[in-house]
């Protein structure tokens, strides 16, 4: 099949390309101009811009859907405007079908911005006529994750911390290789058409039980304070001072962390036969990675 990534150049994306390259003719695409490896064909495109999609389109059957304007003061906006240019332009252009990676998150009215963001992109994507395959996950674990590089940041450089009491919340994370892997198969795949999945790493766990594990693979035991009156605002301020995550981009995934984010479907387990990596072995791999 011909398949077009959009986002390519992020974390998911680059991971992707080489799995979706071996069985399939990849058209990688960016907003600005990039190189050429692996038999992987580029071109440029900015998905808030009709003209340039339908450009990236032509001749295309699958399309993923990688993109988020995160850090961005008006990113709500920005990506309900791409998600609506990529299902109008996707349905004129005839795709089979488009694959998009969301975020894990009960539909509740606590729901936090960022992660109603990403479900209601889900929603416009799939107000066209093309099928939409959706994936949704919470944290990723590996080498260029915001929130990986959040946690392993604050690791290597406090050797003590204080957190919101949200470092309490559940979550079940997953490796890179395996989210990636869950978003190949997902390509011209007939009973995932149309359809939404939870995708997560075995272990249900807390971003404290996150902090812990990895510092005890760094060989560290730092001091962890849990405070009730630390809020979202004060807390991305204090990452932007200590790790390489950008206040804007920090805030609305330090609010994330209000909300349980858990598998609760698991019906792509059966559907996709993958064993999954434990938390340590995906934190191992990511560290070397980086």
């Amino acid at each position: 099949m011909r398949i077009a990534v959009l986002g390519a150049t992020g974390t998911i994306g680059r991971a992707l390309l080489p799995l979706l390259a071996n069985e399939h003719d990849v058209l990688a695409i960016s907003r600005r101009p990039h190189g050429q490896p692996n038999g992987v064909r580029w071109a440029q495109a900015d998905v808030s811009d009709t003209a340039s999609v339908q450009k990236a389109f032509e001749g295309i059957d699958v399309a993923y859907y990688l993109v988020h304007s995160l850090g961005s003061s008006d990113f709500a906006q920005r990506d309900r405007l791409a998600a609506s240019v990529v299902a109008r332009v996707a349905e004129d252009a005839g795709l089979r079908q488009l694959v998009y990676l969301g975020g894990l998150g009960d539909q509740s009215p606590e729901l936090s911005p960022h992660l109603r963001s990403r479900a209601e992109t889900a929603k416009v994507l799939a107000s066209g006529s093309v099928p939409v395959t959706t994936l949704r996950a919470a944290m990723v674990i590996g080498a260029g994750s915001a929130a990986f590089e959040t946690i392993v940041a604050l690791v290597d450089r406090l050797p003590g911390m204080i957190c919101p009491r949200w470092v309490s919340t559940p979550t079940q994370p997953i490796a890179l290789a395996d989210v990636t892997a869950y978003l190949a198969a997902a390509a011209g795949h007939e009973q995932m058409l149309g359809e939404s999945f939870d995708v997560g790493g075995p272990d249900v766990m807390t971003y404290r039980d996150m902090i812990e594990r990895i510092a005890a693979i760094r060989g560290k035991r730092p001091l962890i304070v849990e405070v009730p009156a630390l809020t979202p605002r004060l807390s991305s301020y204090w990452l932007n001072l200590v790790t390489p995550v950008r206040a804007s981009v920090a805030r609305p995934l330090i609010e994330g962390l209000r909300n349980a984010t858990v598998v609760k479907d698991d019906r792509l387990l059966r559907l996709v036969q993958l064993r999954l990596s434990p938390f340590d072995d995906a934190a191992r791999a990511a560290l070397a990675a980086r």
